[in-house]
């Protein structure tokens, strides 16, 4: 499959890049990459999506080949940004997948802009990050990073979202796409997970939700998962066994089926 990569600068003057594919007419589904990752997250899942489906896998601000502004870094900011794209591209409201810091974005997307969200993919999902133990470690880690960022240390923290092997081209990919962000763009977005915690108001989200999660995930822990789908009403949790963090890249063809079936289950 060519793809064919596109730009557009927000109101802001944040210039974002996307690959777009499927029907025009077809329900749109945006897909959030997590920390350090870009569009190229979704590149495994994308061939596996219907042209039934509308699909936009979008690269955020400072990741990527995103404008790296210097500041915004706060999932309200990488949320705004989210709803200048739709308005850019004239997309009234959409289903909207996110992958762990992703997905933290998509709840306050579902939060900050209930009418536009038709329901939400939450993928390696958190509850709160000032918590985690496994977070707060890799923080200090973080806190700590100078450019150029070392190429063993993004390497380590791609593996360590792994349970089952990728192709190696594909994970090349993710571990250059991570040497793309700048130290300042780590820390600035690491601060973001501690700072904007709206963990006390996800009874709130009314979109129809889907739970994904790999169950040798060693970032976001089951509890996490489960206190999502008892805070947001009728969500529905689906594990995958042998799975880790990354389990788009893992399992692709499956997560697809599943975004799929759920897309077509909220379209109606």
């Amino acid at each position: 499959m060519t793809t064919t990569i596109k730009s557009v600068e927000l109101p802001n003057r944040v210039k974002l890049q996307y690959v777009e594919q499927g029907d025009p007419s077809g329900v749109p589904v945006l897909l959030l990459h997590g920390y350090t990752d870009s569009w190229h997250s979704f590149e495994p899942v994308l061939p596996h999506l219907p042209e039934s489906v509308h699909a936009f896998a979008l690269t955020q601000r400072g990741h990527g080949d995103a404008d790296r502004s210097a500041a915004g870094y706060r999932f309200h900011d990488f949320a705004a940004d989210l709803a200048a794209f739709m308005d850019a591209l004239d997309l009234g409201h959409a289903v909207i997948a996110g992958h762990s810091m992703g997905s933290s974005v998509a709840q306050r997307f579902a939060l900050d802009y209930p009418e536009r969200t038709l329901g939400l993919v939450l993928m390696g999902s958190f509850v709160t990050y000032r918590t985690n133990p496994v977070v707060v470690e890799f923080g200090e880690e973080v806190r700590a990073l100078e450019d150029p960022i070392d190429p063993a240390f993004a390497r380590e923290f791609q593996e360590s979202t792994l349970a089952q092997p990728v192709p190696q081209a594909f994970f090349e990919t993710v571990v250059r796409e991570s040497l793309k962000v700048p130290a300042r763009v780590w820390r600035a977005a690491f601060e973001g997970f501690l700072e904007d915690d709206f963990s006390g108001k996800l009874g709130r989200i009314a979109a129809p939700t889907l739970i994904v999660w790999g169950d040798q995930d060693v970032f976001a822990p089951r509890s996490d998962q489960e206190t999502l789908a008892a805070a947001i009403a009728g969500s529905r949790l689906v594990v995958y066994p042998g799975a880790g963090h990354a389990f788009h890249w893992e399992e692709p063809e499956r997560f697809a089926a599943d975004l799929v079936a759920f897309t077509e289950s909220v379209a109606g």
